[in-house]
């Protein structure tokens, strides 16, 4: 008995009127779908149903048995139909004999080794692949290089209050004035009333000796 191909990677589109079948490339998954073949069976069910619902009686008890006798056919029925769809699909294959997967000829079959492409790659394909690759080692190696940052001033003493307007609260950038409500971002300087020592921007009393802010 001969060996029955795309046995592996096919989808089975059939229904009660006929069979169809989608095989897939091994590789890739491009693929091709079948002519549909009409299960005569299935057909002659079908209407008879549709005869049945419409007049009732006797049609309808046809119907039923012509289901029984679809079941009955649709096994060797199949089988006739998924072989001359894969005779057919084989057409749009090829079939490497290094690693038995069956591709499409178009993506992933290398026609001057006569192998699928994951067994004998394309060499073309290769080195742009290859140049594209270097090429993306070579951008991060040039950017590790340079000084990105070279802008910013570790040694400056930073926190997340300095980032923010002591005003509006709306973060900024730098510069000396806030560019949402356009006051300067240097708070002016409180000093206790009772001690004179310096207050925070926004401390209610003073760290020293307590007294409220203004009292």
């Amino acid at each position: 008995m001969a060996m029955i191909q795309f046995t592996r990677n096919y989808t089975d589109r059939s229904n009660d009127y006929g069979f169809q079948f989608e095989f897939f490339c091994d590789k890739c998954g491009n693929g091709h779908m079948s002519p549909f073949i009409a299960n005569k069976a299935g057909l002659a069910s079908g209407l008879l149903k549709a005869a049945g619902s419409f007049f009732g009686g006797s049609l309808s008890r046809v119907a039923y048995a012509g289901d029984h006798v679809k079941d009955a056919l649709r096994g060797g029925a199949w089988d006739e139909a998924y072989g001359q769809a894969v005779g057919e699909a084989k057409q749009h294959f090829k079939h490497c004999t290094r690693c038995g997967r069956w591709v499409c000829p178009q993506v992933c079959w290398n026609e001057a080794r006569s192998l699928c492409e994951a067994c004998a790659p394309d060499l073309q394909e290769e080195a742009v692949h290859i140049q594209a690759n270097v090429a993306v080692e070579q951008a991060w190696r040039k950017a590790r290089q340079v000084d990105q940052v070279a802008s910013l001033d570790m040694k400056a003493p930073r926190s997340v209050a300095s980032s923010v307007c002591p005003h509006c609260q709306a973060r900024v950038d730098g510069g000396k004035f806030c560019g949402e409500c356009g006051k300067p971002l240097a708070a002016a300087k409180a000093h206790c009333t009772q001690c004179g020592g310096e207050m925070k921007p926004q401390a209610r009393f003073c760290s020293d000796c307590g007294t409220a802010r203004g009292g």
